[in-house]
Order: C-alpha cells, then structure tokens, then sequence
C-alpha cells in the first residue's frame, strides 16, 4: 500500500490482494485492509479507501461502507472526498441523507448530494446552494413540464454560490436538459448565464456542453461565445469555442467571425482513408489467386475487383471471393464490394445490398465506409435515401465512443458530412446510368 503498487492495475500485490478478499470478505487480509483505512499517512487511508470502494462495487459490503462513513470528517480534504463517494454511493440511501444533514463541510455535502442521485430531490430545502441545486436538478429530471418554469428558476437562483462547489455545473446541467428534450431552452440559458460576468464561465461549459449534443448547437451559439470572449477570453470560454468550431456548419456560417478570434481551433473531423493503389487485371487476378475463395476480408478489394470488372466478366472463382466479401461478415470489406457486387450481378440483388448495408450507416467505426458504397452506386441507391436522409435530418449528435467529447463529436460531423455527400450522389444521378454488362448467369457458388 505504502509503494503504491496495491494501486497499480494488474500489478501481482493488487491481484493477490484482490483475490484475496474475493475469497474471504472476513480474512487477515480484508481486516489489515480495512485497518489501513484509519493509517497515520493520509496516502495510505486514501489507497485504502479506494481500494475498498472499488472492492464494495463488485459485491455489498457493509463494513468497508461504515468504514468510509467514519471518514467522513478526516482532517485530510482528499480522504474526505474519497469517502464521501464511497460512501454515497454505497451507502443505504435514508443513512446517507441522515448523514448529510449531520455535516458542515460543503464538499463532503455536495459530494453526498451528488452520489445520492435521484433521491437527492428530497433537499430542495438544505441550507448549502449546491446542494439544493443538485436536489432541484433531480427534480427538473424526474418532474412534469408543468413544473419546469419553477424549477429553472430555482436553479437560476442558486447558480453563483452553487458553482463554489459543482466545477462542472454547466455540464451537468446540461444533461438534464438534454435528457428532457429541451434544445431551445438551453440556447436561451447559454444567452442568459454568458451575458452576465459571474456566471460566464458556467455558460461556457454549458455551450459546450449543447454542442456535444446537438447538432444545431454550435451554429446557434458561435456568435454568443466569440462576442462574450471578446470582453474577456477565459480558459472556459476558449474551450467552448474550440469545441463549437469543430463543426463545419458552424464554420461556414460564421468564418469571418472565428477568423478574428485568437483561439486554437479544434481539428477537423477525419476522412475516410481511400485506397491510392492501383492494379491491372493481371495483376488482381494473380493476387486474388493467392487467397483462398471462402476470404472475408482484404486490403484493396474495391481496386482489385474493379480492375477486373473494367476488363471484362469475373471468373466463377472471382465472383465466389467477391460473393464471400459482400455477404459474409459486416465491416469495410462488405462496404467496399457491395458496389462491385451489384456492377457484377445487375439490379436484381439491389434490395438485397441494400438491406445489408443500411442498418450500418450510423455506426461509428464502419458506417463512412458504407455511404461511400452508396455513393459509388448513385442512383441505383435511391431506395436507401429515407435512410441517408434520417441520418442526416437527427437534431442530435449520433451515439458513439472515443476518448473525449470532442473526438465523439468530430465522428458525427465526419458520418454527417459522409452522409451529405451520399445524398448529393443519389440525388445527381435521378436516372441512373448503365454499368458495364453484368457476367453471364453466375453458377450456383460454393457454400
């Protein structure tokens, strides 16, 4: 413990540690631990406390949880707070409200407030600002629309003296609007906490937080952030601008605007990698003999097989490696040769292209590739456009998963723009035009 290497993931002391207790919750080694918790080294109670905190989320365990109440008023603030969120969120629900109704530390309290989730609505009348809007907040989240002009009220009046204790006030804040559908309030909020000074920083984060979510967001609220940094840039106010420029709506219609700012914008939203190598038809014959026929995924497979295809018909053991790589296994592969697939086997198997590739236009890591599949097709893809279309017609950002909620927003404005461009496709070639003639009918293929 006093090494750290209790601490350090898959580090041999912590496994055996870990397994340890998993076995006997009642042991030496569960005992020394929860010993360690009341150590003289504030180092050692916190590593203790962690410890157990993350032992107790594997399965309830009532001592470790009275022993992160007894350090509830630790003279070390760190310890403090590492108990209270153990013991907030671990703890019996009615034993913490008693809890916080028995302390004078705002941290500790707002810490407890803020684990007790839900049934924090109860504290709509504490004595401490950020308690009572963690407890208003809860409520806005469970509360009829009827309720909602009181409750933003409530919330506007303890916002100042709220933010000594919530540093991510606005983000938070924003959740709970976003839960409950309400975009437009919360461009009217932004406007609201940015015009004044002490609540500037809290509508920062709570643009910030807008653009993260909806999609409208940057281009609503651009102008707001640049005009309030302009009376004074803050690290808050730069960041909301950053986020807000990663999105090319915005940026197309507020260019000249960021362009008299003095920020670092975001970087811009990836493209889709395409292939730069080139083969003849011999040359993708002899590669495509080397693999075998059942293959399900290969580099280059859209050149190879166009190559192909430009020279003339597939032979039956191209058309069953082409066949295994659009049908086989979703992913970029499938993408890429759907196209070829239909210029090899004619209009007949469109719906069914169609049908495989669709459902993967949201997805986040595949779904560029399969716009671009549908872009090479054009018209022939018309039948997906309600698809392409709800893709591009969402209000908000397309669920996904990336380091931070920047990256996260730069993938939906990369699907966004991928979208845009397949439906510019589509729609260009309103009659579409005839491929090369299809190969003679295929023999049935190989299973």
């Amino acid at each position: 413990m006093t090494d750290g290497t209790a601490a350090t993931p898959a580090h041999p002391s912590r496994v055996a540690l870990f397994k340890a207790i998993r076995t006997d919750r009642t042991g030496s080694v569960a005992t020394r631990l929860l010993q360690l918790a009341h150590a003289d080294s504030p180092f050692v109670r916190r590593g203790a406390l962690n410890l157990l905190h993350d032992l107790a989320g594997e399965r309830h365990w009532p001592e470790a949880v009275d022993t992160a109440a007894t350090r509830l008023s630790d003279p070390d603030e760190a310890v403090r707070r590492q108990a209270a969120h153990f013991f907030g969120h671990h703890g019996e629900p009615a034993l913490v409200l008693a809890t916080l109704g028995e302390l004078t530390d705002p941290v500790v309290r707002t810490l407890l407030a803020r684990a007790l989730g839900p049934t924090a609505a109860q504290l709509t009348d504490d004595d401490l600002a950020s308690v009572r809007f963690l407890a208003h907040l809860e409520a806005l989240r469970a509360g009829p629309a009827t309720r909602w002009h009181r409750l933003d009220t409530a919330l506007l009046d303890d916002v100042r003296e709220a933010a000594h204790h919530l540093d991510d006030l606005g983000r938070i804040w924003g959740q709970a609007l976003y839960g409950l559908g309400r975009e437009h309030e919360t461009y009217t909020l932004v406007a609201r906490l940015l015009a004044d000074p002490a609540t500037r920083d809290i509508g920062a984060d709570l643009a910030r937080e807008a653009c993260h979510d909806w999609r409208a967001a940057p281009v609503r609220l651009l102008p707001l952030l640049v005009r309030h940094r302009g009376q004074g840039a803050t690290p808050a106010l730069d960041a909301a601008l950053a986020t807000a420029s990663i999105s090319r709506a915005a940026s197309r219609a507020h260019g000249s605007l960021l362009a008299e700012v003095p920020f670092a914008p975001s970087p811009r939203a990836r493209q889709t990698a395409s292939t730069s190598t080139a083969y003849d038809s011999a040359a993708a014959a002899a590669l495509l003999a080397t693999k075998p026929v059942g293959v399900v995924r290969l580099a280059h497979a859209r050149a190879l097989f166009t190559a192909l295809l430009d020279a003339g018909p597939l032979t039956f053991r191209q058309a069953a490696q082409l066949y295994n790589l659009t049908f086989r296994r979703p992913g970029r592969s499938q993408a890429e040769c759907a196209p070829l697939w239909l210029r090899h086997a004619g209009p007949s198997v469109l719906p069914r292209l169609l049908a495989l590739m669709t459902p993967h236009l949201a997805d986040y890591a595949i779904g560029e590739y399969y716009l671009a599949g549908l872009a090479r097709m054009a018209g022939q893809a018309r039948p997906a456009l309600p698809a392409v279309t709800a893709l591009i017609d969402r209000r908000t950002r397309i669920p996904v998963n990336d380091s931070t909620r920047d990256a996260e927003m730069r993938l939906d404005e990369s699907l966004l723009a991928a979208a845009l461009n397949t439906r510019g496709a589509i729609l260009a070639d309103e009659v579409p035009r005839p491929h090369a003639q299809p190969s003679p009918p295929a023999q049935p293929l190989p299973r």
